[in-house]
């Protein structure tokens, strides 16, 4: 499936706090199952949605680098938790707090990753969006679109090793919500 070029809107839409959206894919990301949750949030059809690339939903707003940051941690064999900036079919846009994880078969075979998306809290909403601009900004001031990854990479590490913290830390340390969440686990 070629990807559909879905220009944004700027309309915000929201889905219900007991909902969770939930995608499975394979190990290049192409969607192999979308719930119910995804696929009203998202707008597309279950069959626009599978085969299709997980980048779909990519919000030309959200900073390539933080897919670096995801798919380095996730084909690394661990989790990540992220917020995510996502782009609905009709150009609307949603916000969701994202916890991918690789998935396994039977036998012990990395076969694919598992994403379990949930409304992100408002508080650590305020404080990702202003970083998100920054990173953005950075990426479309460099020469090319990888130089500008590469840069914005450097800002988050740099960001990390400024406040002697990891990436789970620091995306739990945005919300008291996820931070009390942490704290009980």
């Amino acid at each position: 499936m070629s990807r559909i070029h879905t220009a944004p809107t700027g309309r915000e839409q929201h889905f219900g706090e007991d909902e969770i959206i939930v995608s499975k894919t394979d190990l290049r990301g192409i969607i192999t199952y979308a719930n119910d949750v995804f696929i009203r949030v998202s707008g597309y059809s279950e069959s626009e949605l599978l085969g299709a690339p997980h980048s779909i939903l990519r919000h030309p707003e959200m900073p390539r680098c933080v897919f670096k940051l995801l798919w380095d941690t996730i084909k690394g064999g661990n989790e990540i938790f992220a917020y995510v900036l996502n782009l609905a079919k009709d150009g609307s846009h949603y916000w969701v707090f994202a916890h991918v994880t690789p998935s396994y078969d039977l036998n012990g075979q990395h076969v694919g990753y598992h994403s379990n998306r949930r409304v992100p809290y408002p508080d650590a909403l305020e404080k990702i969006r202003p970083l998100y601009a920054q990173l953005l900004a950075m990426e479309k001031r460099a020469a090319n679109p990888n130089a500008g990854m590469e840069a914005s990479f450097k800002m988050v590490v740099d960001l990390l090793q400024s406040q002697s913290t990891d990436y789970d830390r620091f995306v739990f340390s945005l919300s008291e919500h996820t931070q009390l969440a942490a704290a009980t686990t």
